[in-house]
């Protein structure tokens, strides 16, 4: 008789908290320290419990692993873009899991000059990733951010591209980037509170001097605004910008003049949002000002830059929402949102304005790589769910496309015509309109048998385009239903759609998904026996929302890095990203906000009821939610719920937010969530 797998369960040591007068006890509160090593032990015990749960699935994730990276194009290479004299090209090899960046000096013809090969930078890491690359004007520098934590606290290091030597020079605890001013010496960087992670100080360094040196040129002081500095596409002005969830405040200087001081553009304002650009002799601002709630687009002349000097370009439009724009010397190219969809919008300066035709409902594109100003190739992308991802150069002139990529699917079998792909529309409690982007493999009959993944974020007005993946095939050609909820809290139906799902709204983020998997069962695409969910980070929250109130609706639910308890963690100032969250979030130092929070916290709302079958991930040195979250939660799950559901935590030992690096090592969690999803369906190959 085999021997019957034990789950653990977590000791319990009541913590009493109490604010405005409320007391809650947390049981599993002593998780939270990542140096006790009953806690490491705990997080053992449940790895060691997933894995011997899962073994019989162990052959299963290894066929879903090798049968995902053959669709991916083990050799393959960027669109190379030129700058300042270079093309530059980011390509991999067969076999290795990491990017090389290369150039290649005036022609694609030349001799490749190496920049930097990850793959051997990363040999001796766990984990590692490489960001932030910024070269001088006069090619000789490069600078670039390393992690080897997953922490997302990069270490600044320089390299010297005429000898290829990297200096000795470290600069710990940044974002990983550097904006370089126009003497080739100088260079601005953010750096991050140490606990907090808040990238909150601007530094100036010159490179004959020590880190220790280095000036402080901006300090933020207000714990809701994260800072960060660039350059200006016109590469005149260095740009600092102070940005919270809901208000907006740049400064600028002469890139020229790196020891000149930075001037406020339009200071702070509760609720005015902005972005700019600066072309010839003004700047042009993407902004919510005069209540501009979808954001239009102003201009104002560079030696007067406050709000009394803004004009209108672009004015206001209640439908459509101003997302970015693109500036060309004889063009301007604005990047909007209607009725869900991506537009791309030509503006010549002088001349008829145009669209760029899209003829599906379940795609996206966005404007790539748009370095120069004099140039009347707009280079965009373009995918949807069943179109695999293309690099686009568009002359804006001749109205001629050139497609200069399109990704791949190795294996020779991938047909778009065989899969089908629609948008369809729930009704929400409050009777508003929910669009759910989906794909099926063609043949799947309404019939109420369907497995059906429903994926979700909803937040932070971050919005779910279409994207393709050829992983999801391992899911589609299964038989799977994939959909996307496109709920409040997300940007995908403009401004007013997130600001209804945030805040003491953001109960519409769960009840929208919610009547999407109702609405998925009553049209019978799926059944409770079949609908599955997803969600990662905020999603996950709404994955432990969803099965708090509707636990029957789900056959099993993914939750990926969940950040599930909320008021304790956003009553923690010490604890990174909190206080720059409370727009989003609200702050429940503050009653009301309190109160709302603790009616939806997963963590908070575990109840003695029946659960859907659950898989939790997360990582140990998670920057954004801590591994807590998902440990106490699952401890509580466990005590509290009243069938024997799979329950399963995760835990990435080397690894933050993001999971695992490389390309293909990231490719061994998805196989692990999709084993989950095709065990429960009973489908083994």
């Amino acid at each position: 008789m085999a021997k019957k797998i034990v789950p653990p369960i977590a000791k319990i040591i009541p913590k009493t908290l109490e604010k405005h007068g409320d007391v809650r006890i947390d049981n599993y509160y002593w998780l939270n320290d990542r140096e006790n090593p009953e806690v490491i032990d705990y997080l053992n015990k449940e790895n060691d419990y997933y894995q011997k749960s899962t073994a019989h699935t162990k052959q299963f994730q290894a066929i879903l692993f090798e049968e995902m990276k053959a669709r991916i194009k083990e050799d393959d290479q960027s669109v190379p873009y030129f700058y300042n004299g270079y093309w530059y090209i980011t390509r991999f090899e067969i076999g290795k899991g990491y990017p090389i960046y290369a150039r290649k000096k005036q022609s694609l013809e030349a001799e490749e000059e190496i920049l930097f090969d990850c793959n051997e930078m990363a040999k001796d890491h766990a984990y590692f990733k490489l960001t932030g690359l910024s070269v001088s004007d006069d090619n000789k520098w490069i600078s670039f951010g390393v992690d080897t934590v997953s922490r997302r606290q990069y270490t600044i290091q320089i390299k010297n591209l005429e000898t290829n030597e990297i200096l000795p020079l470290k600069i710990e605890n940044t974002t990983g980037g550097a904006t370089w001013a126009n003497d080739n010496k100088t260079f601005f960087y953010s750096r991050k509170d140490e606990q907090t992670l808040r990238p909150d100080k601007i530094f100036k360094h010159e490179l004959d001097s020590s880190p220790e040196n280095d000036i402080l040129v901006y300090f933020e002081k207000d714990e809701t605004f994260d800072v960060s500095v660039y350059k200006s596409k016109s590469r005149k002005y260095i740009m600092i910008n102070s940005d919270s969830t809901m208000t907006s405040e740049y400064r600028y200087l002469l890139a020229s003049k790196p020891n000149g001081k930075f001037k406020v553009f339009q200071k702070r304002t509760r609720g005015l949002e902005y972005s700019i650009s600066h072309f010839e002799d003004h700047f042009y601002i993407v902004t919510n000002k005069d209540k501009a709630t979808n954001f239009k687009l102003m201009k104002t002349p560079e030696d007067a830059t406050s709000k009394e000097n803004w004009v209108d370009l672009i004015p206001h439009r209640e439908q459509v929402l101003v997302e970015a724009i693109d500036i060309f010397k004889d063009y301007l190219v604005v990047s909007e949102r209607f009725n869900g969809l991506n537009q791309l919008k030509i503006m010549p300066w002088k001349g008829k304005e145009y669209y760029l035709p899209f003829d599906s409902e379940t795609y996206m594109a966005y404007t790539t790589t748009n370095i120069d100003f004099d140039t009347e190739i707009l280079r965009y992308s373009y995918q949807s769910l069943a179109t695999p991802s293309s690099v686009i150069d568009f002359n804006m002139r001749t109205k001629e496309k050139t497609v200069l990529k399109e990704q791949e699917v190795l294996g020779g079998t991938y047909d778009k015509s065989n899969y089908t792909e629609k948008r369809i529309w729930a009704t929400a409690k409050d009777g508003i309109k929910v669009p759910i982007s989906m794909i099926y493999k063609n043949g799947v009959e309404q019939n109420g048998k369907n497995p059906t993944l429903l994926y979700a974020y909803g937040s932070y007005g971050v919005t779910m385009d279409c994207h393709f993946s050829s992983v999801r095939l391992s899911l589609l050609d299964r038989g799977f239903i994939f959909a996307i909820a496109h709920v409040r809290g997300g940007e995908d139906l403009g401004r007013n759609w997130y600001d209804n799902g945030k805040l003491l709204k953001k109960k519409n983020t769960f009840t929208d998904f919610i009547a999407c998997s109702e609405f998925l069962i009553k049209e019978k695409y799926t059944s409770n026996e079949h609908l599955y969910a997803e969600g990662g980070s905020a999603g996950g929250l709404l994955m432990g929302a969803i099965i708090n109130m509707a636990p029957n609706l789900y056959k099993g639910v993914i939750a990926q890095v969940p950040f599930v308890d909320v008021v304790t963690t956003m009553l923690d100032g010490s604890i990174p990203l909190t206080t720059s969250e409370y727009d989003e979030w609200g702050n429940p130092n503050q009653k009301k906000y309190y109160d709302y929070m603790k009616s939806y916290s997963p963590y908070d709302n575990v109840v003695a009821q029946d659960y859907p079958n659950i898989y939790i991930s997360t990582g140990l040195h998670d920057s954004q939610v801590q591994y807590w979250e998902p440990a106490k939660w699952i401890a509580k799950l466990r005590v509290l719920k009243t069938n024997n559901n799979q329950l399963y935590l995760d835990v990435n030992m080397d690894a933050g937010h993001g999971g695992a690096s490389g390309r293909f090592e990231a490719l061994k969690e998805i196989a692990k969530e999709y084993c989950f999803l095709l065990d429960l369906q009973g489908i083994q190959g």
